[in-house]
């Protein structure tokens, strides 16, 4: 016959067991919560940021292509990017750079949606779009009026920079 004794003692080895199985089941799951899922979170990030990057770095000759459609007095020497990219809150992905040497007057900043392989918009800095003017659009007077707008200097550059002035 079983004794009381045999019969606690495989009572208490058993429950042993199942703390112990409990423990350990309980200390996996929590590691795998806390460490594994924000490492695995912390790498989607950095994956779709690399991705963002190398997407824009793909995409740089065709926003120098655009800005050269745009340039129709040809005032482009020379086009910089900024080496940081912003992604937007609705996921597009934002280049800035400049012409001519010029970050304060002659900015520009071309909206990426990913995987269009197209420049998806552009936007410049008012000096910028001023050097991208077509005047044949124009009565004679608006361009008038725009030129008297400047100081003689600026007209000066502009006129220079448009190729109606050497």
């Amino acid at each position: 016959m079983i004794t009381m004794r045999k019969m606690i003692s495989a009572g208490a080895i058993i429950i042993i067991l199942i703390a112990g199985a409990l423990y350990f089941y309980f200390d996996k799951t929590n590691e795998k919560e806390t460490t594994g899922g924000n490492k695995n979170m912390n790498s989607e990030e950095k994956s779709d940021r690399e991705k963002a990057e190398e997407y824009a770095e793909k995409m740089k000759p065709k926003v120098e292509e655009t800005l050269k459609k745009e340039d129709i007095h040809h005032f482009i020497k020379t086009i910089t990017f900024e080496k940081e990219i912003e992604i937007n809150p609705m996921g597009r992905i934002i280049i800035d750079g400049y012409v001519n040497g010029d970050p304060e007057k002659f900015h520009f900043s071309a909206d990426l949606i990913y995987h269009s392989n197209k420049v998806d918009g552009m936007s410049f800095s008012k000096d910028l779009a001023d050097r991208f003017e077509n005047w044949d659009d124009f009565d004679k007077e608006v361009k008038e009026d725009f030129l008297n707008s400047l100081t003689k200097e600026e007209r000066e550059q502009y006129l220079k920079d448009i190729g109606e002035l050497k």
